[in-house]
């Protein structure tokens, strides 16, 4: 791995068609082993809620299970969606998580519910304009702060890593105000990624956390021994983008579809080149080209990689295809 610029792996706990959410999280807790083997710095699983094709809406149980096959690798949130909960409670579960796999634990947040309108409801979704309170909130229980007149427990004294997650320019906003280290969300909404990393860096205030900007850039990766079979095993994400974006909802993750992309009305093969404007298909050279291409216009301190395939062998081998062409930049 590229010592300069760590590569992690960012996990939608894939729930597949003819599949179990028992297989999910096997399938999960054996990426999290693989990348810890290829050399990735972090595994990180997404809060979504009322998708059927994501498994990952307990996130801190989902980590949990991950930590319990792992030893090495840092395990997080990529994130959870604090307007969601209680600050105590995600102090809690992610101070117990810090006591179970101490110095491993990352909590990077959102303000977004992870969800539609209705889900947000039945979850209690909070006012996202509070977000920036819970979050400070939520570090004073890590701090122990006397304040709230009551210790978390557990929680007070962990030390998870914390991130700003975000899509626009109010993350990268609070994460330069509060001095924390702040990940761009470009695997899915690239369109602002340039514009919201230059305001974190513009705006950024030394904390006792970070003395200068530190940014995460997130990008989609299906790598494969020929450029054929990977733009095959990307049919599984481009279905599931369609299907969101055409109101059909997020059903179980798909099998790929030969001449997907190709077959596609030309409104729905635009939407897909905007969406995953930060994505590679191919070999490893074509990854290594796009990574290049990457951390030279963002300047970004970190990669971290979504790959949603249905075949889970082939996953964890364009992981592996990622972690080379990372090596060999």
């Amino acid at each position: 791995m590229s010592q300069s610029i760590p590569l992690s792996v960012l996990d939608l706990v894939p729930v597949l068609e003819g599949g179990t959410l028992y297989e999910a999280y096997g399938h999960a807790a054996a990426l999290a082993a693989h990348a810890e083997g290829e050399g990735f710095a972090r595994y990180w699983v997404a809060e979504h809620h009322g998708m059927p094709g994501i498994g990952g809406a307990a996130t801190s149980v989902v980590l949990a299970h991950v930590g319990g096959h792992t030893s090495r690798i840092r395990i997080g949130s990529g994130g959870i969606m604090l307007p969601n909960h209680a600050p105590l409670q995600i102090a809690e579960q992610f101070g117990t998580l810090d006591a179970l796999y101490p110095g491993r634990i990352d909590l990077a947040l959102g303000r977004a519910p992870g969800s539609d309108g209705r889900v947000a409801m039945a979850l209690r979704h909070g006012d996202p304009d509070a977000f920036p309170q819970q979050v400070m909130e939520l570090q004073a229980y890590f701090a122990g702060d006397a304040r709230a007149g009551f210790p978390a427990v557990p929680g007070a004294g962990a030390k998870p890593e914390m991130w700003v997650l975000g899509s626009s320019t109010y993350g990268a906003q609070l994460a330069a105000a509060m001095g924390l280290p702040y990940g761009f969300a470009s695997h899915f909404a690239p369109a602002m990624l340039d514009e919201a990393i230059e305001t974190y860096r513009r705006l950024f205030r030394p904390s006792a956390v970070l003395d200068r900007p530190h940014v995460m850039v997130a990008c989609n990766v299906f790598a494969a021994d020929t450029a054929d079979e990977a733009r095959f095993l990307a049919t599984t994400m481009q279905q599931g983008f369609v299907a969101l974006r055409t109101g059909q909802g997020g059903g179980l993750v798909r099998p790929p579809v030969e001449n997907y992309y190709e077959n596609l009305p030309a409104p729905h093969r635009a939407m897909l080149d905007q969406v995953m404007a930060c994505t590679a298909i191919g070999t490893q050279s074509e990854v290594e080209a796009m990574l290049r291409g990457l951390i030279a216009r963002t300047g970004a301190d970190e990669i971290i990689v979504a790959s949603q395939m249905f075949d889970q062998e082939a996953r964890r081998r364009s992981f592996s295809i990622a972690a080379a062409a990372m090596r060999a930049l």
